[in-house]
């Protein structure tokens, strides 16, 4: 696999990554930086991203030595195994909940029940999260699902909407402006200030999509 590459991306932090396309194996090789780097001397936080690594570090820190050791362990072929938990999402898909479901039909080539069957067959592993507090990046979806985005982005996409934007598919956890194409809508929430912890899902979690109505 290729190298990672580090550089200065803040006055206190380091980015190591890699070129894509990403893959569940990179992103566990990620994982097992993350958490080998989170117990070296200086490091204040470690945020996994895909395909790269940011390591957030103090002033006395030695930056040489963590952006050796960042390289390193990419080199080690260190990849974590952990098995996060199976998180199932009811879904209530096309409709007024799914108003992109025949869109995305339409660019497949499949009809609306078949694609809500394939995606609601798949197991998404969670890569990371970002965006909106408790929006997972996920690999896994069927290739013959990916859609391009909107043209003409919304500028409000409800909280708890389920879309497809090129290659992946994901959840909006509030309401946010966005051009994923919206294929359904849960009510699961996905982030809780106050709950321990407040995200639903962690980087390495399986995502797995439950149809509890389709509307075509």
């Amino acid at each position: 696999m290729t190298s990672c590459t580090v550089h200065r991306l803040a006055e206190q932090a380091l980015l190591c990554s890699v070129p894509p396309p990403a893959s569940l194996e990179a992103q566990r090789r990620i994982w097992a930086m993350a958490a080998r780097a989170a117990d070296w001397r200086g490091v204040v936080d470690v945020v996994p991203g895909m395909n790269n690594l940011m390591v957030i570090f103090d002033e006395a820190a030695d930056v040489a030595a963590l952006e050796r050791n960042l390289k390193l362990a990419w080199a080690s072929g260190e990849a974590s195994q952990a098995i996060g938990r199976l998180v199932e999402i009811p879904v209530r898909y096309g409709g007024e909940h799914g108003p992109d479901l025949a869109d995305v039909a339409a660019h497949t080539g499949l009809s609306p029940q078949e694609v809500v069957r394939r995606h609601s067959a798949g197991e998404y592993v969670v890569y990371f999260l970002g965006f909106q507090p408790g929006f997972a990046y996920m690999g896994g979806l069927a290739p013959e699902l990916a859609t391009p985005r909107r043209r003409e982005p919304r500028l409000a996409v409800p909280a708890g909407s389920v879309g497809i934007g090129g290659e992946q598919t994901g959840i909006y956890p509030a309401s946010a402006p966005g051009g994923w194409q919206l294929i359904g809508h849960t009510d699961a929430a996905l982030f809780v200030a106050d709950r321990d912890p407040p995200s639903l899902f962690a980087p390495g979690d399986t995502v797995r999509f439950v149809a509890e109505e389709v509307i075509a």
